[in-house]
């Protein structure tokens, strides 16, 4: 889906009249194509205009948004009443912005009147009085919860000396942010947004009209509404299993400054230099990316020869060949490469971001391949690392570590790939692997890595459901479900936990819920390794009948034909799903060449 709303520095009236458009033009038709979510957005002040901003945010990355906004300063009501219209509405994500004048009441400009216990109960209060909310929420949803920390104001009273009080005015605020970071630090339910950074990313002293903060009680200036709401898009990527996994990068005049061809080696600009410094920097950040787990790639029109001669041998190269997945150094045109490289990494075109610094090739990648997220390239090399910093398609709510590990998995990967060139056949090549498959059930060590995966697997994946890690606590927690994780490891290194399977007992039958495998792994047979765990304990349970379901969709075509394959008799056949059963009784045979550990 294209945008439809793609201009910069738009002001809310813009987006009103684009809300407007979309409504009466677009939506309408969008059938199933978007996804849903549903936000509930709750404020301390007034926040006209929110949801029509984010509705269009959403809209432009696919998302069809419902939104609950809670009653002026009616946030107590709604969220304490679990009988409220707020729970009635069961909402994807909880957004809860309180301002620290409500905090402190009149307090906020009476603070040096109170004494040392005062403002120690003050503070106490101010943290009980968001625990009372957070934990009413979890008591009734699973949904995230994202909390605003407050705004640091930026005057005091007290003027220079604010800095020597034992417990100033500026100290409380920061001490209340510090204590709820913490006390949320290990929760993968609640978020803590920080919206003190966001005013002082702004401007701290352009943040509030006040004329329109005397009028209304608004709080953020309506020109900076829609920058917040972009900062929402943060958390609602991944909430959507939306985050991209691959960067993929030119090299000329992106890596370094300068064509190679007609620079050369000595010619082009990385360094120390004031022109060689911005690329520098630049993919010395974007090692960082690679450290916690986005996969690189190359995608460049070059001489192979030229440009492997700077990758390996230039002095100021911090980005080595080593360091990417796939690379396409060719005159080949640009759009069929990113197919290529989707194709050597096994991940759709969707999770793949181009970071080109010519304008043509963007458009044409745009044009011929909507799913690829395009980065609009600034013409001055100084801005690309502020560029790069601002991306917000590789946030994720849980880096496991798996993740941090998979710019090394994916260096073993093609060492794989070229063992299995040399092998005679894929038995002989999967033999030589010398696997070993760690079973195990959830725990409260691997259970964010399954719900990620549940969340982020698409090729072979035999349902697509998508799980939070309160759902699968819930279901590792009851009599009626099991839940299996599986981690594989070869004689080129640990590929980590890449496999899941969720299965429902009712009875005498069991139904297999979820069976997924990363798409690393998919090829190797682990999954058949997996299934013969799953009937194994069945059987153990005296169950009679294992039934699979498979349910289509545009990605999970690698995993059709799974159940046919392992034996399993086709029960029911519609039009996107099928139901397929097997005896437990019945013999399985599996790969015996891959060692079986298993861990309960």
């Amino acid at each position: 889906m294209k945008k439809v709303f793609a201009k910069k520095n738009c002001s809310v009236s813009d987006y009103l009249k684009e809300y407007s458009f979309i409504k009466k033009n677009i939506n309408g038709e969008s059938g199933g194509v978007l996804k849903k979510i549903k936000i509930a957005v709750f404020s301390s002040s007034t926040i006209q205009g929110i949801d029509k901003v984010l509705f269009v945010e959403c809209y432009n990355i696919g998302i069809d948004l419902e939104m609950f906004v809670g009653g002026y300063k009616q946030y107590h009501q709604d969220i304490l009443n679990s009988n409220s219209s707020f729970y009635k509405f069961q909402p994807d994500l909880v957004i809860i912005s309180i301002d620290v004048r409500d905090i402190l009441g009149d307090n906020y400009f009476n603070y040096y009147q109170l004494q040392d216990e005062e403002k120690k109960q003050l503070l106490e209060d101010g943290i009980n009085e968001i625990v009372s909310l957070v934990d009413n929420i979890k008591k009734n949803l699973n949904s995230k919860v994202l909390i605003h920390n407050f705004e640091v104001p930026f005057f005091s009273p007290l003027g220079i000396i604010e800095n020597k009080q034992k417990f100033g005015f500026i100290e409380f605020v920061k001490k209340i942010n510090f204590d709820l970071e913490n006390l949320y630090k290990q929760d993968s339910q609640i978020f803590i947004f920080d919206y003190d950074a966001f005013c002082s990313k702004w401007g701290k002293n352009d943040i509030i009209d006040y004329k329109m903060y005397y009028l209304g009680d608004i709080k953020i200036s309506s020109k900076y509404l829609p920058n917040l709401c972009k900062e929402y898009i943060s958390y609602i990527k991944p909430l959507m299993s939306m985050t991209k996994k691959c960067l993929v990068l030119d090299l000329d005049n992106t890596l370094w400054g300068g064509v190679i061809g007609e620079d050369g080696f000595e010619g082009i600009k990385l360094g120390l230099s004031p022109e060689g410094r911005p690329f520098v920097e630049f993919q010395k950040y974007i090692l960082s990316l690679f450290n916690r787990g986005v996969i690189l790639a190359i995608n460049s029109k070059n001489n192979l020869d030229d440009a492997l001669n700077i990758i390996k041998n230039h002095p100021y190269m911090v980005l080595k060949e080593e360091y990417f997945a796939s690379i396409k150094i060719n005159w080949d045109n640009k759009a069929s490469n990113l197919k290529e490289i989707a194709e050597d990494i096994n991940i759709g075109l969707d999770s793949l971001v181009f970071f080109d610094d010519d304008k043509l090739n963007r458009e044409i990648v745009r044009t011929t391949l909507p799913e690829v997220a395009v980065v609009d390239v600034p013409e001055d090399p100084s801005l690309y690392l502020k560029t790069i910093m601002a991306l917000d398609d590789f946030n994720s709510f849980y880096l496991s570590e798996e993740d941090k590990k998979k710019g090394a998995m994916y260096v073993e990967q093609r060492k794989r790939t070229e063992l299995s060139k040399i092998s005679v056949n894929i038995d002989e090549y999967l033999e030589a692997l010398n696997m070993e498959v760690t079973i195990e059930k959830a725990n409260s060590f691997n259970i964010p890595r399954i719900s990620q995966l549940t969340q982020k697997t698409n090729q072979f994946n035999m349902t697509t459901k998508r799980y939070s890690e309160e759902d699968i606590k819930q279901f590792s927690n009851s009599d009626n479900f099991l839940v299996f994780s599986l981690k594989v490891e070869d004689k080129f290194g640990d590929s980590g936990l890449t496999g899941v399977a969720i299965i429902e007992k009712k009875g005498k039958k069991w139904v297999i819920d979820s069976f997924l495998l990363s798409c690393r792994i998919i090829g190797r047979r682990v999954e058949e390794v997996l299934l013969a765990h799953i009937l194994k304990e069945a059987k153990e349970e005296d169950a009679e009948i294992l039934i699979g379901e498979f349910v289509l969709t545009k990605k999970n075509e690698p995993a059709k034909n799974f159940y046919e394959k392992n034996g399993f008799e086709l029960i029911e056949n519609k039009e996107n799903s099928q139901l397929w059963e097997f005896p437990v009784n019945k013999t399985y045979e599996f790969p015996k060449f891959i060692k079986i550990k298993i861990l309960f």
